[in-house]
């Protein structure tokens, strides 16, 4: 049998080590836990939102939810990003054989986004997109720089604040 899940691989990426899941009963209640779980504050950087679940000096674990009909435009950075896709679908855009190609990102999937890879996220379904997160350090600070606290009234981000996260 298989391990109880799928891994999406973009870039150069190869895994050294592959854990198996717990069963499909278990973990679909830990993935529904982790899909509900809020335990900090919640910062929306240009439309996703992430909340910190842990951090160190070195790496970084937020809950992230790219809502209905958002995308984050293609960009890069110097630092790798891991997803575990917890529930919803979202697609990631990527440099494929053809060129750039989004591909679908299902509940269970796991996507490595190596550093210096140019990489977008879209949701185009109707359900919020929840992904752990695993980055580094680096990127963890970057998100509390450029992300604001969500609030009952958005706004759109002001002129400042899309040049900080541009630069």
């Amino acid at each position: 049998g298989g391990t109880g899940y799928r891994t999406t691989l973009f870039g150069n990426y190869t895994p050294k080590d592959v854990l198996p899941m717990p069963t499909q009963h278990d973990s679909s209640k830990v993935f529904q836990h982790l899909a509900d779980q809020t335990s900090g504050p919640i910062l929306d950087v240009f439309g996703p939102t992430v909340e910190f679940l842990t951090q160190s000096d070195e790496f970084c674990v937020l809950r992230g939810v790219v809502p209905p009909g958002v995308t984050v435009p293609l960009h890069r950075h110097g630092d790798t990003e891991d997803f575990f896709i917890i529930s919803g679908t979202q697609q990631v855009l990527v440099h494929g054989k053809a060129g750039l190609e989004w591909r679908d990102a299902h509940a269970g999937d796991y996507v490595c986004i190596p550093g210096d890879v140019p990489h977008a996220i879209r949701n185009v379904t109707e359900e919020p997109a929840v992904a752990l997160i695993i980055t580094t350090a680096r990127m963890g600070r970057f998100f509390q720089e450029v992300g604001r606290p969500v609030t009952s009234t958005p706004a759109p981000p002001t002129p400042e604040e899309l040049a900080h996260f541009v630069n």
